[in-house]
């Protein structure tokens, strides 16, 4: 049943199938973007504190927010797994760590689950992860069935139990999520592609992270919700590519406008007068004789 969900994460493939089975009915994702995450709702660490998601959505870093639960038979694993590979892939050619540029929090869909068990989780994904100081920016939380099914609605996301198997049903779904607690983007599936979903915590930092390069990168492609990650828009790479065009000529005229200075072209323009006045004052003899 997860694997089943893992593959068909997307709002549009979910759409190709016509029925689906009982236990996967109403489970999905409904995208949000632009809705506020109530930051007043209360949760546990993975260290036990009770904290407010104020707490964790600081105004200083974006927010990749998911919801999982520990005892997942298989969905949920396979997303983090691939989310902190991903990661990784990102700190080793960036240098980017959470904590610093962006923060990493799951938050447990089962209000059954502990602190401790949640720790257990932190830890296996620190050590899958192996960057030092990411801790600081890593958070597994759990909370009570009212404050997860209020943040669920919230960002969109559409998950049950199923009394059967003991288990939840639910989708995989990456929420991206800005500083203040407004959802920015959803990365769908369990494996992420490094450059989207870098693009996308420069997108909901609003340019706070990132290099001027990744600026003009982020103006010159647009996310394409179909496929899942950012593509070029054909519009916005001429303009980028005239400018750059108009920035070389000039680069290449400049020596030569500083050669052309005032005293240097009055200096030519005096060069070409002077030498006809000798030539004048030797005939003037000649004609008088």
């Amino acid at each position: 049943m997860a694997l089943a969900l893992a593959v068909c994460a997307g709002p549009v493939r979910a759409q190709l199938i016509e029925k689906l089975p009982e236990e996967m009915q109403g489970v999905g994702v409904d995208d949000k973007s632009g809705s506020q995450v109530p930051l007043d709702l209360r949760f546990r660490d993975e260290n036990g504190k009770a904290i407010t998601l104020a707490e964790v959505f600081t105004g200083d870093r974006p927010v990749l927010l998911s919801l999982n639960y520990s005892d997942c038979p298989m969905l949920c694993g396979l997303q983090l797994n691939g989310l902190f590979d991903t990661l990784a892939e990102i700190t080793e050619a960036k240098g980017w760590t959470p904590g610093r540029e962006f923060d990493v929090v799951s938050v447990s869909v089962d209000p059954l689950e502990t602190t401790l068990r949640a720790k257990q989780t932190e830890q296996k994904y620190l050590q899958r992860y192996g960057r030092a100081g990411a801790a600081e920016g890593v958070r597994f939380l759990t909370g009570n069935q009212e404050n997860i099914r209020a943040l669920a609605d919230a960002v969109g996301f559409r998950y049950k139990y199923v009394p059967d198997t003991r288990e939840y049903s639910h989708t995989a779904a990456e929420i991206v999520v800005t500083p203040k607690g407004v959802v920015s983007r959803y990365l769908y599936g369990v494996a992420y592609d490094p450059q989207t979903l870098r693009l996308s915590l420069i997108e909901a930092a609003d340019g706070k992270i990132g290099s001027p390069l990744d600026q003009i990168i982020l103006f010159c492609f647009h996310y394409d919700e179909t496929k899942g990650r950012y593509g070029p828009v054909a519009r916005r790479v001429m303009s980028v590519g005239a400018g750059v065009t108009i920035f070389a000529m000039c680069a290449g005229l400049l020596p030569y406008w500083l050669r052309r200075t005032p005293s240097s072209a009055a200096a030519n323009d005096a060069t070409s007068i002077n030498p006809a006045e000798p030539q004048a004052a030797e005939r003037e003899p000649n004609e008088v004789a």
